[in-house]
């Protein structure tokens, strides 16, 4: 039942209406959607999507206990007809007015390359095309291809030794059982001889990492905040499944077109050879993103996913600086330790702040599940008295 709009701003800087952003002389009539005045008791809560430039927006519309709908609690509507007239004529928060309806930017995500893949992981090596390499990280390389030279994908080749075939062969056929669009969907994989392959969808802009760094660096916070709770939303999912990421940061996180976000290499932290990881990063684990039961007791949960996932919104930010610049893993580990936390970055609104700090919390147990996480900051720009300056200065 819910309702979907498109919008786009202009390089003016006014917020002009566009049918999609790749299709700059779409018309500009409004085209609001039939929304029925349907009896409030007969209508489940839903999404409201916004398109703002490159970025999509997801606004919850809630209902209330006595009836009634909102998006921002202090404005509330008998209907559902209401609340789109309304948010038609001013947008009160949201990133613009509404006026047409969206045109999907994310394609769905099929089980596999081909029917003969969905049950069948193992393919072979040589149907795989390397094009562009995309990156590097200490167990690997990214690589833009094709599947026989037709099909776009992404491979992940790990180096010799990195981890055992047999783990990772049941690793993945857990990993293959998890489907979400905040999830990069695993294809299938080359495991019969080494290196590894793991062959996934290909999202062209690489790591985030990567991207805000470099073409990310004009990106607004509201665009940040909207990246934030779409990793909070795959998060939150494998919170759902009872599954551990244990590695997340923004080097793990995927860009694809429009500023879509997806986590990538979830679960493969724990497949790593002890050995292998400390001879490669000096340490047992990312000391800088790893909550410090994990650290210091190896004690792994979603909830220690939540601590890193703290961390990444400080990438977020700072435009991918490292966390606790100018500290060693060693004083980070004995700080943290002793309760020091990562002062608010320049240019951080102090509610974003505040989320950190929580997921930061010295007992787990009382960090924010990612379900809350995500509501939090898809309702960031949208609570009252809600005005943010931009993330800047780095």
């Amino acid at each position: 039942m819910g309702s979907c709009f498109s919008c786009q701003r202009g390089s003016s800087g006014k917020k002009d209406m566009t049918g999609s952003p790749s299709n700059a002389g779409n018309s500009k009539d409004n085209i609001l959607p039939a929304v029925p005045s349907v009896p409030i008791q007969n209508m489940p809560p839903h999404d409201n999507i916004l398109r703002d430039g490159d970025t999509v927006k997801h606004y919850r519309i809630r209902q209330l206990d006595e009836g009634g709908f909102f998006i921002a609690r202090r404005t509330t509507f008998r209907t559902l007809q209401e609340l789109v007239e309304y948010y038609s004529k001013d947008a009160d928060g949201l990133c613009v007015n509404l006026r047409k309806p969206c045109v999907q930017v994310e394609k769905p995500v099929t089980g596999g390359l081909s029917h003969s893949t969905r049950d069948q992981w193992e393919i072979d090596r040589s149907s795989l095309k390397f094009v562009r390499k995309l990156g590097h990280g200490q167990f690997g390389e990214v690589w833009e291809g094709l599947w026989n030279n037709t099909t776009p994908v992404a491979i992940k080749t790990l180096k010799t030794g990195t981890m055992d075939p047999k783990d990772f062969l049941a690793e993945a056929q857990i990993m293959k059982k998890l489907r979400h669009t905040k999830l990069i969907q695993l294809y299938a994989v080359c495991t019969m001889e080494e290196p590894i392959y793991i062959i996934t969808e290909l999202m062209k802009n690489g790591s985030l990492l990567d991207f805000l760094q470099g073409k990310g660096r004009g990106l607004k916070l509201q665009q940040l905040i909207d990246m934030a709770a779409q990793i909070a939303s795959g998060m939150a999912y494998l919170e759902s499944q009872n599954y551990i990421h244990r590695d997340l940061a923004a080097r793990n996180v995927l860009v694809g077109e429009s500023n879509i976000v997806k986590i990538a290499d979830f679960g493969l932290a724990r497949l790593i050879k002890e050995d292998e990881y400390e001879a490669r990063v000096g340490a047992r684990f990312p000391i800088k993103w790893t909550a410090p039961e994990a650290a210091n007791y190896s004690k792994f949960s979603i909830k220690s996913d939540v601590w890193s996932f703290g961390i990444l919104l400080t990438e977020l930010v700072t435009y991918g600086r490292i966390p606790y610049p100018g500290m060693t893993n060693a004083e980070v580990l004995h700080q943290v330790e002793h309760g020091y936390r990562m002062p608010m970055p320049p240019n951080c609104p102090t509610a974003l702040y505040d989320i950190m700090l929580e997921c930061w919390h010295k007992d787990a147990m009382k960090r924010p599940t990612f379900e809350t996480l995500q509501w939090k900051l898809e309702d960031f720009f949208t609570m009252e008295g809600s005005e943010y300056k931009e993330a800047s200065g780095y």
